[in-house]
């Protein structure tokens, strides 16, 4: 198949987008969930962490078989568990099954991350425009995940975002299942041979390395920013509330919106081009910062800019390695996404510990390095 119909890519944007929103639904409702099961804020907390860490597993341990089993049936196995564990959470009797099923919830939601693989060796033109409007559904579920579950949990009560969810994610397994060729899987061997291949592909291509290398500095620069700016905001000169603080995450979807058009500049063969131009406006967003720190004019132009550059470098980055080996896409796909993740991890917890010790100046500073060297890296490194 060479192409995909607009309507092909849309439904995969979609699916895609619901499936990885169920991670990030709880955080708004923790409270809600606490009153339910009469339980502390703390304890509701482990809810968010559980998703997160079985978004983790899944990406390590079921995303890498779409190059093993035929990505459409691998689709439907994780939509199904999905929803199970929707519905697991919707009707859990008590904290300890609401914990497993949140876990699991987090673990089946990787989804998002076989459907892109798939989308790359379903065409053969415009991979980097297409993969890049998936990826922007992907972050436009991220960004409505909030603000869906605030209002469905105020309307009619925490559950209901569950329930509403599940309903959702079997109306697009019902159209990727009935609108999508089937793909020949292409890896035959064991899947413990598999997984030892997902990370044999980190020695095998230096793009792939450096090109994770650029991914791990991106999103640790936007995780940076984000878990310090709640801290920054919350205290003199602003005092601004939680649900305040929250509308900041609005102003990125300028980033999804403009993200597909990086995709395009990546198929016309110029993604240094494209990476260089958006690693630099990520700098430019945190140069800001330093020049007016006590401007929430300056924040908002920060936020926008920001989430540009970093979704930019993401969807130029994941054409780049799309074009590396068409048969092991989803293992490349495992390696490139979990280097994201931990870059994530590790700039929250860098940033935090500088915001601690030396306030908004230090951990804004911390950002501006890894942009620096992002910006390094990119133009030293060798692009097809």
């Amino acid at each position: 198949m060479a192409s995909l119909t607009r309507t092909q890519v849309l439904i995969m944007s979609a699916t895609a987008g619901i499936a990885v929103a169920n991670v990030y639904y709880s955080q708004p409702i923790l409270q809600a969930i606490a009153t339910q099961f009469h339980t502390t804020a703390e304890k509701a907390g482990t809810i968010s962490v559980l998703s997160q860490i079985g978004y983790g597993i899944g990406l390590f341990f079921l995303t890498p078989a779409g190059d093993m089993i035929e990505r459409k049936k691998l689709i439907l196995y994780l939509q199904g568990g999905l929803i199970l564990s929707l519905l697991l959470v919707a009707f859990s009797p008590n904290l300890f099954t609401l914990y497993a099923g949140s876990l699991l919830i987090g673990v089946f939601s990787v989804v998002a991350q076989v459907i892109l693989p798939m989308a790359a060796s379903l065409v053969t033109e415009n991979r980097g425009k297409i993969v890049g409007q998936i990826f922007t559904g992907i972050l436009v579920g991220i960004l409505v995940a909030r603000v869906f579950s605030g209002f469905i949990t105020g309307a009619l009560g925490w559950q209901y975002v569950y329930l509403i969810s599940a309903a959702m994610v079997l109306g697009t397994g019902i159209l990727m299942q009935a609108d999508f060729p089937s793909i020949r899987e292409r890896f035959t061997g064991s899947y413990p041979s598999l997984l030892k291949s997902t990370i044999a592909q980190f020695k095998r291509f230096p793009l792939l390395r450096r090109t994770a290398f650029t991914g791990m500095l991106a999103f640790g620069t936007l995780s940076a920013f984000w878990v310090t700016l709640t801290f920054y905001l919350s205290n003199a000169p602003f005092h601004y509330s939680a649900s305040k603080i929250g509308l900041f995450g609005l102003l990125a979807a300028a980033g999804a919106l403009i993200a597909p058009v990086f995709g395009k500049l990546a198929d016309k063969g110029s993604p240094r081009r494209s990476l260089l131009f958006s690693t630099g406006v990520t700098l430019i967003s945190i140069i800001v910062l330093k020049f007016f720190p006590a401007s929430i004019a300056a924040i908002w132009v920060t936020v926008v800019l920001l989430d540009i550059g970093v979704q930019a470098t993401q969807v130029t980055n994941i054409a780049v390695i799309y074009t590396l080996d068409p048969t092991a896409n989803s293992r490349i796909n495992t390696v490139y996404m979990t280097s994201y993740f931990i870059g994530g991890a590790l700039g929250s917890f860098i940033a935090i510990q500088l915001y601690n010790a030396g306030g908004w100046s230090w951990s804004t500073s911390f950002m501006g390095v890894m942009a620096i060297v992002a910006i390094i890296n990119v133009f030293t490194t060798k692009t097809k």
